[in-house]
C-alpha cells in the first residue's frame, strides 16, 4: 500500500517539480478547513493521459464555481501533467491535479488567499480487484443522498461534495460490500460514491440524468461507445424499484473504468454481453493512438 506522505518521486507544486515529501501545505489552509478545494482524477495509459483536455477544462470550471481562478493556463496544466508522469516514470497509473485556497486569511471569507495548484501521479491498478470485477461488485444502499443543486455546486468536482461519499463507502465496506449506491434528495437513482451507474433493460442502456451529480467523462465515453454499437441509450429519471427490471448493471468512472455490478442490497445481477462489450470497447479506446484517446468515441 502506497504511503502518500512518504514516497519517492516528485510532485508538480505551484509551477515547479518538487520532491514528493516536500509537497506540503499549511495546517491553516482554507481548503482544509472550508473545503475550498477542487480536483480531478485521471488515468494515464501507455504514457497518454486519457481525455486530459476534458479533465483540465473541468478542473478550471470547478474552480470558477467555487469562486476562484486557477493561476495557470490550461496548456500549462496539461504540460505539467505530462511532466509529472515523465518525472515519476508513470506509463500506466493515476494522476491527481488539485487546486485550493491557501492560508493568508482564516475564516469563511478568503478573498485574498493565494490559489495553489499541485499535480501528483502514481502507479495504481484497477480500483476494484480483478476477482470482484469478474463476478460483479457488491453495492450497499447509502443512507446519504445527493443533495439538491440549490444547496451545493453540484457540477463542480469539489472536495466537500465527497464527504458523504467517504461516509457511505466506509459504511459499505464495514458490512462486506465493495461500495455504496446513492439516491438523490428526491429518492431517485443517482450514482455510487465515485462512479456513474448504467442499467441494461430489454437490450437498451438506461442511466440517470446527471442533474445533481457529475456527468462523468468516462460516462460520456461509454454512452458514445454504446451508440456506436447500435445500443439505444436512454438518460432519464430512474426510480430504485426499477432495478428489478435490469438484466445487467455496471458502473463507470476514471477509477472504476467499466465495472460490472453483481449485487445491490438484496438484488442480484449477472454481468452479461453488454458489460463485456463496454469493458472491451472502453479498454480499446484507452489504448488507442493518443489522438483517438483524447477525442474519445465519436458522438
Amino acid at each position: 500500500m502506497l504511503n502518500f506522505d512518504d514516497h519517492d518521486g516528485t510532485i508538480w507544486y505551484d509551477g515547479a517539480l518538487v520532491p514528493w515529501r516536500d509537497a506540503n501545505l499549511h495546517v491553516l489552509s482554507h481548503g482544509l478547513h472550508y473545503a475550498s478545494c477542487v480536483f480531478e482524477g485521471q488515468r494515464v495509459y501507455d504514457g497518454t493521459v486519457f481525455k486530459l483536455q476534458a479533465h483540465t477544462e473541468r478542473l478550471f470550471d470547478s474552480a470558477r464555481q467555487l469562486g476562484f481562478e486557477i493561476p495557470y493556463s490550461i496548456e500549462e496544466i496539461n504540460a505539467a501533467n505530462y511532466a509529472v508522469c515523465h518525472s515519476n516514470n508513470i506509463s500506466d497509473g493515476y494522476v491527481r491535479p488539485v487546486a485550493w485556497r491557501g492560508s493568508e486569511m482564516m475564516g469563511v471569507s478568503a478573498q485574498q488567499n493565494t490559489i495553489h495548484v499541485a499535480i501528483a501521479a502514481w502507479e495504481w491498478p484497477s480500483y476494484f480487484s480483478p476477482e470482484a470485477r469478474l463476478k460483479g461488485i457488491k453495492l450497499k444502499w447509502s443512507k446519504w443522498k445527493r443533495p439538491d443543486p440549490a444547496t451545493i455546486p453540484a457540477k463542480a468536482k469539489a472536495a466537500g461534495l465527497y464527504m458523504i461519499c467517504t461516509l457511505s463507502k466506509h459504511d459499505a465496506e464495514a458490512e462486506g460490500f465493495d461500495d455504496a449506491l446513492m439516491l438523490d434528495w428526491r429518492g431517485r437513482l443517482a450514482e455510487a460514491t465515485g462512479a456513474n451507474i448504467f442499467l441494461v433493460i430489454d437490450g437498451a442502456l438506461h442511466t440517470p440524468t446527471p442533474d445533481c451529480f457529475l456527468d462523468g467523462i468516462t460516462r460520456q465515453c461509454v454512452i458514445a461507445l454504446a451508440k456506436q454499437r447500435g445500443i439505444e441509450v436512454i438518460e432519464r429519471v430512474i426510480m430504485p424499484e426499477e432495478l428489478e427490471k435490469a438484466d445487467e448493471v455496471f458502473l463507470t468512472g476514471t477509477a472504476a473504468e467499466v465495472t460490472p455490478v453483481g449485487q445491490i442490497g438484496d438484488l442480484h445481477f449477472q454481468p452479461g454481453q453488454v458489460c463485456r462489450w463496454m469493458i472491451d470497447d472502453f479498454t480499446a479506446l484507452t489504448r488507442a493512438e493518443p489522438e483517438a484517446a483524447q477525442a474519445g468515441a465519436a458522438e
